[in-house]
């Protein structure tokens, strides 16, 4: 057989066994993802009836506390009930209470009304009065200062006259004292030279 024939035949050979290892290996592969679907899907309905068991049970829960809830609303619609009865019997007794204390504040505030224009007459004529009495002060110290001023003008007049008549009588009296005052100081200027003293050094 010559060369070549026998190459292509040992060619075609290991061809045919990667061919045959490649399906083995694409058929376990299948194999696996069964078997991983297989047990994913076991494990989801487990999963789902234990979902089930517990909203079975979730759902005998619910359905107890229905129970209670409602007996319990039923005895709270007899208490309200007695509750509304008792309320209602004291928001009449408290409006009674209220109509009667409304008349008696309406009295008062009467009498206070009354009370009030009483006050704000009393009030009218003091401020009048003293109105009146401010005006009599001011006319009063009006007065008063007119007199001071009038007074002060003669008291003035008065001091300036006196005042110019001392005045006069100094200046009618002065020639009699010049001459004695010159000749007194004149011998005390004598005396300071005869003890050597200078008046002017005094």
């Amino acid at each position: 057989m010559p060369p070549k024939t026998k190459e292509k035949r040992r060619k075609a050979g290991a061809q045919q066994k990667k061919r045959n290892s490649d399906a083995d290996m694409e058929a376990e592969s299948r194999l696996r993802l069964v078997v991983l679907e297989k047990e994913l899907l076991r494990d989801h309905l487990a999963l789902r009836r234990e979902e089930t068991r517990r909203a079975k049970t979730s759902e005998d829960q619910v359905k107890q506390r229905l129970h209670r809830l409602e007996a319990e609303l039923e005895g709270a619609r007899s208490e309200g009930k007695a509750i509304y009865e008792e309320m209602k019997r004291k928001c009449e007794i408290l409006q009674e209470d209220m109509e009667t204390r409304n008349k008696q504040l309406e009295e008062e505030v009467k009498g206070l009304r009354e009370q009030l224009e009483t006050c704000q007459q009393e009030a009218e004529a003091a401020r009048e009065e003293a109105e009146q009495a401010i005006g009599e002060r001011d006319w009063t110290l009006a007065q008063l200062r007119a007199q001071a001023a009038n007074m002060e003008a003669e008291y003035e007049e008065m001091l300036h006259n006196n005042l110019d008549q001392l005045m006069a009588k100094l200046r009618a009296l002065k020639p009699q004292y010049n001459g004695p005052a010159l000749r007194l100081r004149a011998r005390h200027k004598e005396q300071l030279h005869q003890f050597g003293l200078n008046p002017l050094d005094l």
